[in-house]
């Protein structure tokens, strides 16, 4: 199946860019290009892409509200997002993953990292720059309240997975690291979003980090 994606940021030359690294893999087409956050709103809601890479800053809307319209709560039927910026700061990254995206890139992570992160929210999984992970994360938990009762929600086996989720760990590497299957592991992350009311496994990964738990 070929992953069809839209490209989102008011630059020409990245978006060609983008067009050139992506269409060079087999399997990849840009459907379309969208140099604003209103076209990009109207184009996906058009055509309803596997992927959408959104810029944060643009004409029109910026890419969290641009990210809040195809994939946040309300939602019914939500588009995958990947927020790729030149922007490292917490607020945005925090703005952008609360808003419903499924990544967040840096501009300089690299060909390699971009196609990695199209392709990872075609299937469902999750990719936000190495850069920015762990950093972002331990910060976010300093600032936020935890949940006494939070690591009580999931079972062993779904604290094990949600660890692995807040470490990066794709859903193979999960699978391959506790020898069970594929289809095993997204049941559990399916129950874990669930039990704890997250669209995501960025959320998955958002809640560990809150909650303070990432080292038990």
């Amino acid at each position: 199946m070929t992953l069809r994606v839209l490209l989102a940021d008011d630059q020409a030359m990245v978006r060609s860019g983008f067009r050139l690294i992506l269409e060079s893999q087999p399997g990849i087409t840009v459907a379309a290009e969208a140099a604003d956050g209103i076209q990009a709103v109207a184009l996906a809601q058009e055509l309803r892409p596997d992927v959408c890479l959104v810029d944060i800053r643009m004409p029109g809307l910026d890419g969290i509200e641009v990210t809040r319209a195809l994939a946040g709560p309300g939602v019914a039927d939500p588009l995958r997002v990947v927020i790729v910026t030149t922007f490292d700061t917490d607020e945005y990254v925090y703005g952008a993953l609360r808003a419903g995206a499924v990544g967040f890139l840096l501009k300089d992570a690299g060909p390699a990292l971009l196609i990695e992160a199209a392709r990872a929210a075609g299937v469902g999984d999750a990719l936000i720059s190495p850069s920015v992970t762990v950093r972002l994360l331990r910060r976010l938990a300093s600032t936020r309240h935890p949940d006494a009762g939070a690591g009580n929600r999931l079972s062993e086996r779904e604290l094990d997975i949600a660890r692995r989720v807040a470490k990066g760990r794709t859903n193979q590497e999960i699978a391959a690291e506790l020898f069970i299957s594929l289809s095993t592991v997204k049941t559990h992350i399916t129950r874990i979003q669930n039990k704890l009311d997250v669209r995501n496994r960025v959320e998955i990964a958002a809640w560990w980090w809150e909650n303070r738990i990432m080292d038990q």
